[in-house]
């Protein structure tokens, strides 16, 4: 479908909008003129009254004049001065794919690149250009890879996507300002008619009377109908303007294939989905691994350390770039499924483009450590930038697993509270034990019907693996607070614990396996602790 008929089609839906609007407004005010010929009574006026509020929601959606503007989202510009290999890279590619460059330039931390216009007139007119970077995605592409998603965005100017969108989106802001006033009126009624119930029941009581059960079925039902009206619409809306979104999608990867390479194209659309899943993890697993402890890694490692984790795991994201997603993300999703682009694109004719740019994109920055550094400034919450650094990622684990034990609460804690009426310590567990008292304790813990049921050994081994987790827990905790605890950091499996003289000994004679058989002794039919008071510190074996 050409721009002409594409920018037909989202003219029509928009006008679709303002027919259904009119159409609705049309039927409110037949409703007036019917109850009006009946009479002037108060039945007259409650109508009247009800359809000029459901025609306020209608009139204010139809007379919204400008399309909002996006805001840009957190990043950092760049100018030519700042990054000229960068921005080289970015007008050879616009020319390559006959349109105008990008006006700015942002950097963000996001596995993402997004190009967008401000167009005039509902974009008839061209407008200033946006080209948004992920630096996650110079950090996890090649050169070549790069250059085939950058030619991808370009190719949605060269089509008049960006300008067309004008359309599609006042279309939807539209409809869901409506939809949103609606439903804002009718939980609004409900919050009023409730509020109301709750003082009639009130005062019932202090009669001495029973208080009614609060009801608000149906209230608000008038304005739900309608915002169902326009969500119905809204649906149809979104399939209409889906195909031509997925067809853009695909026409940009075609514009891809073209400029940076068939071989460039399909190999970026296979490294997007794993870069994505890949820097999910990180944020979580690493970058962030130290917020509750109110400590970042160094600077410029916030985003600097997803190359690491990269580097690390090349075999796992081998497996991920294998596996590519069959379905769109969602039933409105714009883009086509991955691994249905990336068939198309290897369907088409080699074009011996197979060792081009094989560098790393971050390469193409001028100063990469000064620009992961100046990314972290930009887009952090300024509550985070306020947390102290880290000298090293061995100090941020140590600092964030030493924070989590001292807080964490177990479900042994709180059943040993309970129990005692005393604050859970480890000494005062290991007193209950030795008292003959734990299965008693046991039964403090959350428990399913099953293991509540059971008695004598059976309910023991059903507690029996909670115990020992939060045992566990309970004993490095007390190491960590005497500062006898440290962790093994990797970029490649979960962190290892460390205590003193842990390096020495493997096997069934390492003092891991003597703490594991020291727990278990703890917690077995005949609990003994002995063997897990003699591997505690000081402080806590003599308490």
């Amino acid at each position: 479908m050409g721009a002409t008929l594409r920018a037909l089609r989202a003219l029509v839906l928009l006008l679709g909008f303002y027919l259904l609007s009119l159409v609705l407004l049309a039927a409110l005010a037949g409703v007036d003129v019917l109850v009006f010929s009946w009479g002037h009574g108060a039945l007259t006026a409650k109508v009247g009254f009800v359809t000029v509020l459901l025609a306020i929601p209608v009139v204010r959606g139809m007379l919204m004049l400008r399309t909002p503007k996006g805001e840009d989202p957190p990043g950092l510009p760049v100018t030519d001065t700042d990054e000229p290999r960068l921005w080289a890279l970015v007008r050879e590619l616009a020319a390559a794919a006959g349109t105008r460059a990008p006006d700015r330039l942002l950097l963000t931390g996001e596995v993402n690149a997004s190009v967008s216009e401000e167009p005039r007139l509902l974009g008839l007119l061209p407008g200033p250009r946006r080209l948004t970077l992920g630096v996650p995605l110079l950090t996890g592409l090649t050169e070549a890879q790069l250059r085939s998603v950058l030619a991808h965005e370009f190719g949605h100017f060269t089509g008049g996507d960006t300008r067309l969108s004008a359309l599609v989106v006042r279309g939807r802001v539209q409809i869901g300002r409506v939809i949103g006033q609606f439903h804002a009126k009718a939980d609004g009624k409900v919050a009023a008619d409730r509020a109301r119930q709750e003082q009639a029941s009130a005062k019932r009581v202090a009669k001495g009377r029973k208080a009614k059960e609060i009801d608000t079925t149906g209230v608000g039902a008038t304005y739900r109908t309608m915002a169902r009206i326009y969500t119905a619409y809204g649906k149809l809306y979104l399939r209409a303007s889906l195909s031509t979104a997925r067809g853009q999608e695909y026409a940009a990867d075609l514009t891809a294939a073209r400029i940076a390479g068939r071989d460039a194209t399909a190999s970026a659309l296979r490294e997007i989905p794993a870069l994505s899943a890949s820097h999910d993890f990180y944020l979580d697993s690493y970058a962030t691994l130290g917020v509750h402890a109110r400590l970042l890694p160094p600077r410029g490692e916030f985003f600097g350390g997803f190359g690491r984790l990269l580097t690390a795991r090349e075999l796992e994201l081998a497996g991920l770039r294998a596996e590519l997603p069959e379905t769109p993300a969602g039933p409105y999703d714009s883009h086509p499924p991955i691994a249905d682009r990336v068939r198309r694109i290897e369907a088409l004719p080699a074009d011996g483009r197979t060792d081009e740019a094989r560098g790393a994109a971050l390469a193409l920055l001028t100063d990469p450590e000064r620009t992961l550094g100046a990314l972290e400034d930009a887009v952090l919450l300024d509550e985070l930038l306020a947390c102290p650094r880290a000298a090293g990622w061995e100090e941020l684990l140590n600092a964030s697993m030493a924070a989590g034990l001292a807080t964490t609460q177990t479900p042994l804690h709180r059943a040993l509270t309970a129990y005692t009426g005393q604050p859970a310590t480890l000494s005062a567990l290991l007193d209950v034990i030795d008292d003959g008292r734990l299965w008693r304790l046991a039964e403090r813990l959350p428990l399913s019907e099953e293991a509540a049921a059971a008695k004598g050994r059976a309910f023991r081994e059903f507690v029996r693996p909670t115990l020992l987790r939060s045992l566990r827990t309970m004993v490095l905790a007390e190491f960590s607070a005497c500062s006898l605890l440290s962790w093994e950091f990797s970029w490649t499996s979960p962190a290892t614990v460390r205590l003193p003289g842990w390096e020495a000994g493997t096997g069934d004679d390492s003092p891991e396996a003597e703490l594991d058989a020291a727990l278990e002794a703890a917690v077995a039919d005949h609990p003994d602790t002995g063997r897990l008071r003699a591997l505690l510190p000081p402080a806590v074996r003599n308490a």
